[in-house]
């Protein structure tokens, strides 16, 4: 009987956690827009202040608000607490927290592999605003003073790079400087474009033309490779999400598979195993994307 009593608490726990959570949030939603009511309805000539709970309206405002400031990588334990509560076990919400870690680090990694991009048609950019003001008869120092200030290809070392135009310093050392940023290869180009027009009097503009098209061109093959590659990618997601889907097919079957894997030896040594080989697989397909894009 007193075991009985100790599940039947045990189970209860997820549902008072749950309430806890939604009463929470509901009441700091409402403190939150009372003060602005009171507010609105004094400055608007007096009324009755209204202190009642918030409408469903102003509720999904604050969830949208909240959805919007949480990081993608926040998203995998609030899944993992859901999680928790459906399964009534506190293994979800650890993985989930666990997750946390691995995917800030896919997310600065792409948002770093965009950062590349952006910074390499900047580059790009650079030379072709730069090449035209050279053909338009300015001399090189005033026009890369005009094409620094037209593109954001420099990036931190843009005051380095126009002080060195400004008061005749080493453009093409600072340009080399410039190129060590992330993204931003392209200006060793430039300063070997440089280099060579300034020391042996050769056409700036000619050899900007053929930079930025050699520019272009990588561009576009990566671009070309990315987009081959994005099916292979996409079909090891996929196979990655086969496993939710069938839980959410044994759970609509009346199976309860969250019962089975979370309170059970034979669900627990077989969660363990898929976790580790999903890993696995996950890693093995990225390694041979990031080969191919490498090659």
């Amino acid at each position: 009987m007193t075991a009985e009593l100790v599940v039947s608490e045990v189970s209860a726990v997820p549902g008072v956690v749950t309430a806890v959570c939604v009463g929470a949030v509901v009441w700091w939603v409402g403190e939150r827009h009372s003060g602005a009511r009171r507010a609105q309805l004094l400055l608007a000539g007096g009324g009755v202040v209204g202190i009642g709970p918030p409408s469903w309206r102003q509720l999904a405002g604050e969830l949208r608000r909240i959805r919007e400031r949480l990081r993608a990588e926040w998203w995998s334990a609030v899944v993992g607490l859901a999680l928790a509560v459906l399964g009534a076990s506190v293994l979800p919400a650890v993985a989930g927290l666990a997750a946390v870690p691995l995917l800030r680090r896919v997310r600065l990694a792409r948002e770093a592999r965009h950062a590349r991009e952006r910074r390499g048609d900047e580059v790009i950019a650079l030379c072709g605003v730069l090449a035209g003001e050279v053909r338009s008869g300015r001399q090189p120092g005033e026009a890369l003073l005009r094409a620094a200030q037209d593109s954001g290809g420099l990036g931190d070392a843009q005051a380095a790079v126009v002080a060195a135009a400004r008061f005749g310093g080493d453009v093409p050392g600072a340009l080399a400087s410039a190129a060590r940023q992330p993204g931003a290869e392209g200006l060793r180009g430039l300063a070997a474009c440089w280099r060579v027009a300034v020391d042996q009097g050769a056409g700036l503009a000619a050899g900007l033309d053929r930079l930025e098209g050699a520019l272009r061109a990588d561009r576009d093959r990566r671009a070309d490779l990315r987009a081959q590659l994005a099916g292979a990618r996409s079909t090891a997601v996929m196979l990655a999400g086969l496993p939710a889907l069938g839980l959410l097919l044994g759970t609509a079957l009346g199976a309860d598979p969250l019962h089975v894997l979370l309170h059970s030896g034979a669900g627990l040594g077989c969660l363990l195993v898929g976790a580790v080989l999903e890993g696995l697989g996950m890693w093995w397909a990225t390694r041979i994307v990031r080969g191919a894009e490498a090659t």
